[in-house]
């Protein structure tokens, strides 16, 4: 592994240097959220795995590592580049709502709120995104690949500093269930950082998935798959789900499980200046990233200077008319008419751009586009104390992965065990994704049955073709399409490579309703590290934003992680945030 040359000369302002270098390797390389779950995939492919087969390693092993944010019966979107074809799909890894959602429960019984807990759950996806990105792109077996996650759950591994803060700051919250209590307070109290955690059944979950696979080994590796498979939607994990969720009021059904499959389809894309940029589809927020491109591509970004006050204006206000959008269009394809053509339509972009006021800041909430079956956004002002909306700890992690054939791999797996009962006997909780529907007759991601929440896990993959090709995202809430926005305007505009690029301060917008129950926004909110120059926060003040300050690099905006293949010279590079635990590896 060797260090870049020295970062480029920004004409247009400037970074600081990275305090890491970008990594290089000459086979493959592999970033993600922590450095185990890096190395569980950079297992996978010294042993001669591809890009899915490590990527589904790291991911797995990011639902044991960081098992507050990531859960293996989470939620887990991927993308899938394959170099041979030069096609880029995408893995739903969403479930929807139980047959037995109602709306008029949760209007009825719940004023409108979807309360924490096991009403909250939709089928888990990530089980069935994981398989089905093995089977549809990958090499190794089920086994091969949870290797890794099966003995750091079983053997434990090192508590480190964020999660044990994590763990104690929501110690009540894991109190009120006692099976969410016996794995995540040991001894009656959160584990220190330093000390041993273990996760016996969630590694017994694993190993038995594990186990029924091999047991089909003889019919063939798909039907050892499709075992795996079927030990956790058909036998003993979805037998404890449903006999828990019977016994506790939950929704979840035998049928809701055995006929659950997540959907591969080409992901979406749009071209910036020549590069592809790709996204899943838009019952999840990723599409608002390809709108921000849009609506800024016609613009002379490099002129008005990285993070300056006439840049970060721009593009926060390109934010804001994205997620406007967002909020009024986006929802499942499957049951809401999405304009999906005209959202992303550079014509669209350009009527978008119209309406950014280049000296003062926009509405708080700008209307949505005047497109078929628009509607009026109904903002609920969060309160002043609140920092939920600026604090997205609970929230994601994230893998990138480029093989030795050029194949490139990424995810964003999530759902946090804070805020979800542990179903006791299997270390797993049922995504509790449902906390980013709503309660609330008309809109377009209401609750119902069959329907899918809006998804903010978001990954992207970059595509310029006969130069490179670039896996990258974040955990963050609303905050992802943000900093991966910055991160590849860094790269593709700024000259920056990835390391530098990734390290670079971000800024983030908080004015419109959240993603995450119960949807408040912050009108005008602005958060900016504090490496950016305090004059330009003055500055974008003075012209309407309402700015606070993040200290240093701050883990609340985000936790970039990249992989970029030079296809010319057949170089791969890695970068890795430092805002929190995530590494890189490249051989």
């Amino acid at each position: 592994m060797t260090a870049t040359p020295n970062a480029p000369d920004l004409t247009a302002g400037s970074a600081p240097l990275a305090m890491r270098p970008t990594l290089a390797g000459l086979n493959h390389v592999i970033s993600a959220g922590h450095y185990l779950a890096t190395q569980a995939g950079m297992n996978v492919l010294q042993a001669g795995g591809n890009a899915a087969d490590a990527g589904v390693a790291a991911g797995i092993a990011l639902g044991v590592v960081q098992s507050d944010i990531v859960n293996f019966g989470g939620v887990a979107p991927c993308l899938f580049h394959d170099a041979q074809t030069g096609k880029t799909w995408s893995i739903s890894g969403l479930g929807y709502w139980p047959r037995a959602a109602r709306l008029e429960t949760f209007l009825e019984r719940h004023g409108g709120t979807i309360p924490a807990g096991i009403l909250r759950t939709v089928i888990p996806a990530a089980p069935d995104a994981w398989i089905t990105a093995l089977e549809r792109f990958g090499t190794m077996s089920f086994g091969e690949v949870a290797a890794s996650a099966i003995r750091l759950a079983r053997d434990g591994f090192v508590m480190y500093p964020l999660m044990a803060e994590v763990l104690a700051e929501h110690e009540e919250d894991y109190r009120r269930w006692p099976s969410n209590a016996a794995i995540y307070l040991p001894n009656g109290k959160p584990p220190a950082a330093g000390s041993l955690f273990l996760q016996a059944d969630l590694a017994a979950s694993l190993q038995y998935m594990a186990d029924q696979e091999r047991a089909y080994a003889r019919q063939g590796r798909a039907a050892g798959l499709d075992a795996a498979r079927r030990a956790f939607y058909r036998d003993d994990i979805a037998a404890a789900i449903v006999d828990y969720h019977r016994a506790e009021g939950g929704l979840l059904t035998h049928e809701d499980l055995r006929d659950f499959s997540v959907e591969v389809e080409p992901a979406l894309a749009t071209d910036f200046h020549g590069t592809q940029v790709y996204s899943c589809g838009f019952w999840c927020q990723g599409p608002s990233l390809l709108q921000m491109l849009n609506t800024v591509h016609g613009c002379d970004l490099k002129a008005l200077g990285h993070n300056s006050a006439a840049y970060v204006h721009l593009l926060t206000e390109a934010i804001k008319l994205a997620f406007a959008d967002r909020e009024a269009h986006y929802a499942d394809p499957r049951h809401t008419r999405v304009p999906q053509a005209e959202l992303l339509s550079m014509a669209y972009a350009r009527q978008r751009l119209a309406l950014i006021d280049m000296q003062r800041a926009g509405p708080d909430m700008p209307a949505p586009g005047s497109l078929p079956d628009a509607r009026s956004i109904a903002a609920r002002r969060a309160s002043d104390g609140d920092s939920a909306r600026t604090d997205p700890r609970l929230d994601t992690s994230y893998v990138a992965v480029v093989d030795r054939h050029g194949n490139a791999f990424s995810a964003t797996p999530s759902d946090g065990s804070y805020n979800t009962p542990v179903i006791p006997g299997t270390g797993l909780c049922a995504s509790g994704r449902g906390s980013q529907s709503w309660a609330e007759a008309g809109h377009p991601c209401a609750i119902g049955p069959g329907r899918r929440p809006r998804l903010t896990p978001s990954p992207s993959l970059a595509v310029r073709p006969g130069q490179y090709v670039m896996p990258f995202g974040t955990p963050g809430g609303d905050v992802q399409c943000q900093a991966m926005l910055q991160t590849f305007l860094n790269v593709e505009v700024f000259g920056m490579d990835l390391q530098q690029a990734i390290e670079a301060p971000r800024f983030a917008t908080f004015s419109f309703p959240s993603s995450f129950e119960p949807h408040t926004m912050q009108p005008g909110r602005l958060m900016i590290e504090d490496l950016i120059p305090r004059q330009v926060g003055d500055t974008l003040a003075g012209m309407g934003h309402a700015v606070k300050w993040w200290r240093d690099r701050n883990w609340r905006a985000g936790a970039m992680c990249a992989v970029r293949h030079d296809v010319e010279t057949g170089i791969r590079w890695g970068g890795a945030d430092p805002r929190r635990p995530a590494y890189a590896l490249g051989w």
